[in-house]
């Protein structure tokens, strides 16, 4: 294949994800800007084509071969019930994006208190194929219709008889008045390819690159680097206090005048930033000397 033709086309999910996802595909290394009324941003990586689309249409597209690969919600490729190469899933922490639950749910003072309850009863979501299979089986005879939005409020208002809606903690559901009946999927972000382009080694390599270095993004979100330096007497104690994402990392220091006949060692570890506020006075107290702490971009491996 020619250079010029080495091109994979990229699917970046619109909505929630969107802002997110551009922001790792930054800390990984490639710069997309998107303008206010483009859906085709532009990329600092010529053999990568990127588009932005909605991620409940982003598996079909895939799918279809008009995409290479992207990244969508894992609950979208159930619903559209497509076949596709799953490379790496993802829980977006730091954005407080955790995997999401699809509930049913009815008003709290509705009878109903198992799915088997709903025989013969409306039901309103996006997600009507999904739905659909589930009641089927569970030999359930219902009316599934699509929501275009305010799902909790038509059933709140007794316009359905319940839902199948999208949530994380539940409290939109229990301010809207509803119960959750039961949970029927759990969803996360994840990279998917389709089995074609999978197939083609230049363009297999392109994904698991993106892959690997969207995963060292994450895994280095709500981390930072730590470097100290401790007199070897010291040492013992400031280690106990490190938690450490392998083990801390030891070099000893060249013997200057100043540091009077004393063996001194660096240290440098990885830890949580939400230990920094706890751990720094902890450290002074231990023999602790030049503590410096530093973002991180990446973790590979």
């Amino acid at each position: 294949m020619p250079v010029n033709e080495q091109v994979l086309r990229f699917g970046i999910p619109k909505g929630s994800l969107e802002q997110q996802t551009l922001d790792l595909m930054r800390k990984s290394g490639w710069r997309i800007n998107v303008g206010s009324r483009s859906y085709i941003p532009s990329v600092d990586d010529p053999s990568l084509s990127c588009r932005i689309l909605r991620p409940q249409e982003m598996p079909r597209y895939i799918s279809d071969g008009d995409l290479d690969a992207g990244i969508t919600g894992s609950d979208w490729i159930v619903e559209n019930d497509v076949k596709l190469v799953e490379v790496q899933s993802f829980i977006y922490a730091k954005v407080s994006l955790q995997p999401t639950r699809w509930v049913l749910c009815v008003p709290n003072a509705s009878p109903v208190k198992r799915l088997e309850d709903l025989e013969g009863k409306r039901i309103s979501t996006e997600m009507v194929a999904f739905t659909r299979r589930v009641f089927a089986e569970r030999k359930v005879k219902v009316e599934v219709e699509f929501s275009w939005g305010a799902t909790e409020a038509k059933v709140a208002e007794g316009m359905v008889d319940a839902a199948v809606e999208v949530t994380e903690t539940g409290s939109s559901l229990r301010a809207n008045g509803l119960r959750i009946v039961e949970e029927l999927l759990t969803s996360t972000p994840v990279l998917v390819a389709n089995p074609t382009a999978w197939q083609d080694e230049w363009k297999q390599s392109k994904i698991r690159q993106i892959g690997v270095l969207l995963r060292g993004a994450l895994d280095a979100e709500n981390r930072v680097g730590m470097k100290l330096n401790v007199a070897r007497e010291n040492l013992e104690k400031v280690i106990a206090l490190l938690p450490s994402l392998t083990a801390p990392t030891i070099a000893q220091l060249y013997p200057a005048p100043h540091l009077k006949g004393k063996e001194w060692l660096a240290v440098e570890t990885i830890i949580a930033e939400h230990t920094v506020r706890e751990l720094f006075p902890k450290l002074l107290e231990a023999g602790a000397v030049g503590i410096v702490e530093y973002p991180l971009n990446k973790i590979i491996g």
